[in-house]
């Protein structure tokens, strides 16, 4: 029985703070709407959860190095999941490239700034301002969301459950943080019940599985800086190099997205279950 209670004591903490940060996205997604200004990023909810991660890890007395910011070999990690991150894309690039020219639709390659909008991206910016601010949303972003969901939920979770459990229950809830802007979309009537269904559940399925992912790279490097600059990639690359064909821009960035987080993901299980193995 006491040990049922600490269990549920571990979970509430985690889930406390998470809905304390959703309630800062869903403000911002519905009430700021910074995603739909010039800024094109909604980063205000994200520089509110940095805030909050460093207060939970102060009231929990941890330290920033147990939940994932270990500075050894930050930088080679880092990099790492930046080539990774790059490496997988090449891939699916090439592959959404090949069936747009087997179609006869490819025409060109084009870098701007753009926002990615569920199933879609917004906007056309070329000035470097625009990029800049890409860059730094997104370093946000990679922070905040590593910081809270692979670090602090993870650290939180396994003195309570085993590293894969606790993977998967962070991993399931950050599936579900991902489901703002589908209801918002509803909300506004820019799509119906059938879209909005559709939208949640494949956002909260691939984004689950791109935390499990996250979640064992972080595992066997030791720190967060691996799959931060994974996770980097995975949000820029969409919203600065696009492919343009005859019909339209970007028409299969779910090829695309889809192949790049499929390669990804069958690469870190085989090297996961092979990592286990030279551990034992």
């Amino acid at each position: 029985m006491e040990k049922t209670k600490k269990k549920q004591k571990e979970f509430a903490i985690v889930l406390a703070v998470y809905l304390i940060c959703y309630a800062f996205r869903v403000f911002e997604y519905f009430f700021l709407r910074t995603d739909r200004t010039w800024i094109g990023e909604a980063i205000i909810h994200k520089l509110i959860g940095i805030g909050i991660l460093f207060a939970t890890v102060r009231l929990l007395q941890l330290t920033m190095r147990e939940v994932g910011f270990v500075r050894e070999k930050s930088l080679y990690n880092l990099l790492k999941g930046l080539a990774f991150g790059i490496g997988v894309f090449v891939i699916a690039y090439a592959v959404e490239i090949l069936i747009t020219v087997a179609q006869g639709n490819f025409d060109s390659l084009q870098v701007y700034v753009s926002t990615y909008a569920v199933d879609q991206n917004i906007g056309h910016k070329t000035e470097i301002i625009f990029f800049v601010i890409c860059i730094v949303g997104n370093i946000i972003n990679v922070v905040m969301e590593e910081g809270i969901f692979r670090g602090l939920f993870q650290k939180i979770l396994e003195q309570r459950y085993s590293f894969i459990v606790s993977a998967v229950i962070a991993s399931g809830l950050f599936g579900f943080w991902h489901v703002v802007g589908p209801v918002r979309n509803y909300f506004d009537g820019e799509s119906g019940m059938e879209g909005l269904i559709a939208n949640a559940m494949m956002l909260v399925i691939t984004s689950a599985l791109v935390g499990f992912k996250f979640a064992l790279l972080t595992k066997m490097t030791g720190s967060l800086y691996m799959s931060m600059g994974d996770h980097f990639v995975n949000n820029t690359i969409v919203n600065i190099l696009h492919v343009v064909s005859d019909t339209g821009i970007d028409e299969m960035m779910f090829v695309r997205i889809t192949v790049a987080q499929s390669v990804s993901f069958v690469l870190v299980i085989i090297y996961f279950i092979y990592w286990k193995r030279k551990l034992r």
